[in-house]
């Protein structure tokens, strides 16, 4: 499936290429926005590019005019990712915040809550994060127990949230709390927007095994939370989480180009590695595995232009995001078996050992692959619940 783009993404193409060759530093080319929580250089470099993008009104584009972005189309917004890609241009530093976070305050917060959060948010003034699982609720989510209860004009908070990225550098915390502990578990959530610099509130960096911290643990003790901050009714917070959550996950229709750009990569390499006196790619075996190395990557392309089609048809994000996320991870670590293959111990060190150990966790990130089976089971195939 090829689409055609309409002349006026083409046209947003030339401004952002234009703009992009224009702004973006050396310095900048592939650096990664999660790699902000390093040290205070790195945040505030990001920062400092976060600001950039929000004063030419590039940080946001789907956002509204009114708030800042472009109310840009689906097709701007594939335009917009390809031509990041492309250039090695790093995102915004707020992408949870911008991405995930911002569309459920608009839809569900107060006036005052979007123009208090919403431009410190745009900018990167105010890094966000997202505070939904915990040790014993991940894939389900309604099962947590961070408690908020009602005392005079606050919520006094206790609980933990785990596996929470750029927890120890945000200012804010969309958390999920169960203020009502008597009800069925998906009725008794709440969302509040916290304060991260509030006493009570501890970040524990957890170090990943390629050395990063860019997720964190966090605890609640006796938070004094103030009821402004509850982000729609109480007890809805479900229905916020969800907006969130599928903001989160519509976003898989950019995965392949990440990983089409690791495979074109790695088959370079190949064409340039040399086994004796003959080029690595001439080896049958190995090339039998890039060749199904690119195919994957070509098939998660029309799971993604699958899923954008829909959404230029009007049609929401359905269960192809699930789909599109289970070939994303898998072809990811089908990426790192095959550097392996290709580089034998030189690929367990630089950004393609970082990547053969980082492919793990996305089996998890954004959904886990046994829950995006269930969802392909049921929604997909028809199959019952087990």
């Amino acid at each position: 499936m090829n689409f055609e783009y309409p002349p006026e993404a083409e046209a947003f193409r030339a401004e952002f290429r234009a703009w992009l060759n224009e702004n973006l530093d050396d310095d900048l080319v592939g650096a990664r926005p999660m790699a902000a929580s390093e040290s205070p250089e790195a945040l505030e470099r990001m920062r400092a590019w976060n600001r950039k993008l929000a004063d030419a009104r590039y940080a946001a584009i789907a956002w509204p005019a009114e708030y800042g972005g472009r109310g840009a189309g689906v097709m701007e917004q594939v335009v917009y990712a390809e031509e990041l890609h492309r250039s090695g241009a790093p995102g915004t530093l707020n992408v949870i915040g911008i991405s995930n976070i911002a569309p459920s305050i608009m839809e569900h917060g107060t006036e005052e809550q979007k123009r208090r959060f919403l431009p410190a948010m745009l900018r990167g003034d105010d890094v966000w994060c997202q505070g939904f699982s915990e040790p014993n609720a991940g894939s389900d989510l309604a099962s947590l127990q961070t408690r908020a209860v009602a005392d005079g004009d606050d919520y006094v908070v206790n609980g933990q949230k785990v596996w929470n990225t750029l927890g120890v550098i945000a200012d804010w915390c969309e958390l999920l709390v169960r203020t009502d502990p008597d009800v069925p578990k998906h009725k008794g959530i709440s969302c509040l927007l916290v304060d991260m610099r509030l006493p009570g509130v501890e970040v524990r960096p957890l170090v990943t095994i390629t050395g990063e911290a860019e997720f964190s643990e966090i605890f609640f003790t006796d938070v004094r939370v103030p009821k402004s901050a509850l982000l729609g009714p109480e007890n809805d917070g479900w229905r916020v989480a969800m907006t969130t959550l599928t903001h989160e996950r519509g976003g898989v229709a950019s995965l392949h180009l990440g990983v089409r750009k690791k495979i074109a990569g790695l088959l370079d390499l190949a064409r340039s590695t040399t086994r004796n006196g003959r080029p690595a790619a001439d080896d049958p075996v190995l090339r039998q595995s890039l060749a199904r190395l690119y195919l994957e990557g070509e098939y998660l392309k029309l799971l993604s232009d699958r899923a954008v089609s829909g959404l230029l048809h009007g049609r929401p994000a359905g269960p192809e995001t699930s789909l599109a996320k289970l070939v994303w991870s898998e072809c990811e670590t089908h990426i790192a078996d095959v550097a392996g293959q290709l580089l034998g111990p030189a690929a367990n060190a630089g950004s393609w050992g970082r990547d053969r150990v980082y492919a793990r966790a996305l089996s998890i990130a954004g959904g886990t692959t046994q829950v995006n089976k269930n969802i392909v089971a049921q929604r997909v195939l028809g199959l019952p619940r087990g």
